[in-house]
């Protein structure tokens, strides 16, 4: 393959945002391994999974932002590879829906350990990512992202990816979820920040375009400082597994991205954030993981 074609490539499927689904994966097999009921051919089952599912929207993202006009030469994000010209609409499509098909495969694995419930949230994750921007009423152009991020992202990413390892399932699991959930709310929220002007043309109603930047604004905050504070709530919930409150130290690392989030309306500004937050939630998820196993 030709460098070009690798560098588009890699520009469609968004790397920076892949965070979102490795995170939550990583802090359930975490989990299941301090608590000894780990199964590590499952757990990769599921990452494989969970990021052929986000590639697959976000390659979905590309073409069909492009086929409804929202992804246009004014755009302050980064290059979409379809409206740009760097790779034909229909290879675009193609690979999206080779991506959801290897998602497919992982599911099936999963059916196969866990039973018919995971062909059920396989089917609801891939059909959401495709009505994220298909359709005559997609998802994201109605408002349903941020939902959306935070419960594929979060609560369900982390109990499923648990569950299935280990055949069990409590509150501290499910309540872990919340927070790759809310640091994946507060990369989409960088998103819409950024893109608020070129959606509100396109009829995109997101969360920011619905009740302005000073909610997105809050919203971002409000994210990653709640997103931070989960271990101090499993730890009052199970009085154990003390040093995961060392994750409460990603807000300390945030200050910087949060500065630059309330401050800056110029893209290169937020596309760097928007990279750093991902980067808070891989900071997180390892000082979360490390705290339970120790």
């Amino acid at each position: 393959m030709p460098k070009q074609s690798l560098k588009n490539w890699t520009l469609a499927i968004r790397p920076k945002t892949l965070p979102a689904s490795i995170a939550p994966v990583f802090i359930a097999t975490a989990m299941a391994f301090g608590d000894g009921i780990y199964h590590f051919p499952t757990a990769f089952m599921c990452l494989f999974g969970a990021l052929a599912i986000q590639i697959g929207t976000n390659l979905a993202n590309d073409y069909y932002d492009f086929e409804k006009g929202a992804d246009t030469q004014e755009r302050l994000g980064p290059v979409r590879v379809t409206q740009a010209g760097l790779i034909p609409p229909s290879s675009v499509k193609l690979a999206f829906i080779v991506s959801f098909s290897l998602s497919a495969i992982a599911c099936l694995g999963l059916v196969m350990r866990a039973g018919w419930p995971m062909a059920v949230l396989g089917v609801f994750a891939v059909l959401s990512g495709i009505f994220y921007t298909a359709g005559p009423r997609p998802l994201g152009y109605m408002g349903w992202g941020d939902l959306l991020a935070f419960v594929f992202f979060g609560p369900i990413a982390v109990a499923v990816t648990y569950y299935v390892q280990s055949f069990e399932m409590n509150a501290a699991v499910f309540m872990a979820g919340f927070a790759p959930g809310l640091f994946s709310v507060a990369i989409l929220t960088v998103n819409n920040l950024r893109d608020m002007e070129g959606d509100q043309r396109a009829g995109k109603k997101t969360l920011a375009v619905r009740f302005g930047r000073s909610f997105a604004l809050s919203e971002y905050l409000f994210c990653l400082l709640t997103a931070a504070l989960i271990p101090v709530f499993i730890y009052m919930l199970i009085q154990d597994h003390l040093a995961i409150l060392t994750s409460v130290l990603t807000a300390l690392a945030a200050v910087a991205t949060i500065k630059t989030v309330l401050t800056k309306t110029d893209g290169p500004s937020l596309n760097a954030a928007l990279a750093a937050t991902g980067k808070l939630l891989l900071i997180y998820s390892i000082l979360f993981s490390a705290g339970w196993i120790l």
